[in-house]
C-alpha cells in the first residue's frame, strides 16, 4: 500500500498517559502546503500531538489517517515519508556533523551529494568534520533539522524548531520551512513563541489542557489575539 498522501487527519483522537489526559477528543486535518502552528502554553498537549502525527504515540481512542488510509495500515513505508525534529535531537555527539548526516542518509538511501547540500544549508560546511559534542545548541539544532529533511519527507513535524537559534538562523530556518510548504510538504510546527510564529504559519491550532480552542487561518495580530491563552509567550 502506498504511503503517499496529501493530508493527515486526527479524528476524535484522545490520548491518556495513565490517569492523565494529554489530548481530549481532538479532530483536525493538515493539508499539503499548510504550515500549521500548534500553539499553547506548556502542558497544552503540543508535543503529544506531534507524537501522534509521527505515529510514535498511539491514540487511546480515535484514529490517525494519512490520506484515505488509517496509519496502522501503512506500516513501515509511512515512516519514510515523515521527518521529525523533536526536543531530543537524535544526533550522535561522538560523530562529526558529516558522519551524522551520512549515517541517517544511508538509512534512507540518500547519496553523498545530498549530505553535502544539507551541510551547506545548515551553514556547517567548515565544521563538517568536527564532532557534534563541540557544537553549540544552535548549531546542533540546524544540523538536526537538515537530518530530519534529508529524505524529502511528505510530512515535516517540528517541535520548537527555533530553540537556540540567533536571529539570522531563525530567518534561514523560516525561509526553509516556507520553501518546503511551497513544494507541497505538510508542515506541523509546535511553538510557544508567538513572535516567531507570526508571519510564518498559515494556520493556527490553539490548544489548552489537551483540548482544541481554535483552528483557523493565521492572520496579523497573532500575539495580541492569543497571548492570554498562551500565557504570556
Amino acid at each position: 500500500m502506498t504511503a503517499d498522501f496529501d493530508a493527515v487527519s486526527l479524528i476524535d483522537v484522545s490520548r491518556h498517559f495513565g490517569r492523565r489526559r494529554a489530548i481530549a477528543r481532538l479532530s483536525l486535518t493538515a493539508r499539503a502546503g499548510d504550515i500549521l502552528g500548534l500553539l499553547g502554553p506548556n502542558g497544552a498537549g503540543k508535543s503529544t500531538l506531534i507524537g501522534l502525527f509521527a505515529t510514535l504515540v498511539a491514540p487511546t481512542s480515535g484514529e490517525v489517517r494519512f490520506g484515505d488510509h488509517p496509519a496502522r495500515s501503512l506500516g513501515a513505508a509511512l515512516r519514510r515519508r515523515l521527518g521529525l525534529l523533536a526536543h531530543e535531537l537524535h544526533l550522535y555527539p561522538e560523530l562529526s556533523a558529516r558522519q551524522n548526516l551520512r549515517f541517517f542518509g544511508e538509512l534512507y538511501g540518500v547519496g553523498a551529494g545530498r549530505v553535502e547540500a544539507a551541510l551547506a544549508r545548515a551553514g556547517l560546511e567548515e565544521r563538517g568534520d568536527d564532532d557534534v559534542s563541540g557544537f553549540s545548541r544552535g548549531m546542533r539544532q540546524r544540523l538536526a533539522l537538515e537530518r530530519a529533511l534529508l529524505h524529502d519527507p511528505r510530512l515535516v513535524l517540528l517541535d520548537e524548531p527555533f530553540t537556540g537559534l540567533d536571529d539570522r538562523a531563525v530567518g534561514v530556518v523560516s525561509d526553509r520551512i516556507r520553501q518546503l510548504a511551497a513544494g507541497g510538504a505538510i508542515i506541523v510546527l509546535a511553538t510557544h513563541d508567538l513572535d516567531l510564529a507570526e508571519g510564518l504559519i498559515t494556520r493556527v491550532v490553539l490548544l489548552r489542557d489537551g483540548r482544541l480552542v481554535a483552528d483557523e487561518a493565521a492572520a496579523p495580530g497573532l500575539r495580541a489575539r492569543y497571548r492570554r491563552v498562551v500565557g504570556g509567550a
